[in-house]
């Protein structure tokens, strides 16, 4: 590419694609609130993620638009807080389309975070792009609305998909670090009663699966996730392997509960069974360097 635009790109996830992209790219934007100085081919432009100040320019001519923007859900969900996961997504989208219809040379693709928690908690079936079942609660109505919002915008020049990513592991963000040292002090086992299934894929096939998306043109939905969804304890057992760690003491539900609130979250993030298939991706042909959380946990530690 010549031009990609990464909207909210000094996250985990911002960080994983211009490792990536740097050296594939001519020239890389980040969207920022707090600009950090250029590198090379990379410059950080500041915008507010709701209202147009002069950054709508820098859409002009990419190659890709990819918006991360969305405060983190690893928080209490009050309502303070609910209203900021909404919001934070919805108006970051909303302002982006409005950019895009001021391009004389709009984007041409665009490329919308989403996420696996779209599906229902599931431990019977997995849920792929066409026959996933899409329920109703605070995490699932967030992703609705932010498709919506996203799907609605008219961009007849510009390609657009939703990223359903799931859990991304690496070492510098995410759960997988807090995952490793919880095993490596003794504490990987079970979650809950364990079978609850856990979607994830490798920060480096997200990457790919990024790029791919772009050169396949691949547009609506896309399940950005690796094709062996795990159950959770066997999640944790190939992790205290990984770690050279023989023992995991169990985290019941109510322990669960107790240190998400000491420590500000939700045990939604863990118990949750999200049972999500790449279907897709892998339809249109992509290959998955870590296809395994064995694979995946072994190349981490």
């Amino acid at each position: 590419m010549k031009k990609l635009v990464i909207a909210a790109g000094t996250g985990f996830l911002g960080k994983v694609l211009i490792a990536y992209f740097k050296d594939k790219t001519d020239e890389i934007v980040i969207l920022t609130r707090k600009p950090l100085p250029n590198n090379g081919n990379i410059r950080y432009v500041q915008w507010d993620a709701k209202t147009l100040t002069g950054w709508e320019t820098e859409l002009n001519s990419a190659d890709a638009l990819i918006n991360l923007a969305g405060k983190s859900v690893n928080c209490r969900y009050t309502i303070t807080n609910k209203n900021e996961i909404l919001n934070s997504r919805v108006d970051s989208t909303a302002i982006l389309g409005k950019a895009i219809a001021q391009c004389t040379h709009p984007p041409k693709h665009w490329l919308n975070a989403s996420t696996a928690t779209i599906y229902r908690h599931s431990e019977d079936k997995q849920m792929n792009e066409n026959e996933g079942e899409i329920g109703s609660d605070f995490s699932m109505n967030v992703a609705k609305m932010w498709e919506r919002i996203f799907f609605g915008i008219n961009t007849p020049q510009t390609y657009k998909t939703a990223l359903r990513t799931s859990i991304v592991l690496g070492n510098n963000g995410g759960a997988f670090p807090i995952m490793k040292k919880l095993a490596m002090a003794g504490l990987g086992g079970k979650q809950g009663n364990g079978r609850q299934y856990i979607s994830w894929i490798h920060e480096n096939d997200f990457a790919r699966a990024v790029a791919f998306i772009v050169t396949e043109k691949l547009i609506g939905p896309v399940n950005v996730t690796a094709p062996n969804p795990i159950k959770n304890k066997d999640f944790m057992s190939a992790l205290r392997k990984a770690v050279h760690i023989p023992f995991g003491i169990p985290q019941p539900e109510w322990l669960l509960k107790i240190g998400a609130t000491v420590i500000g979250t939700e045990t939604e993030l863990v118990l949750k069974s999200r049972n999500v298939i790449p279907v897709r991706l892998q339809k249109s042909g992509f290959n998955f360097q870590h296809s395994t959380a064995i694979e995946a946990t072994n190349a981490l530690v």
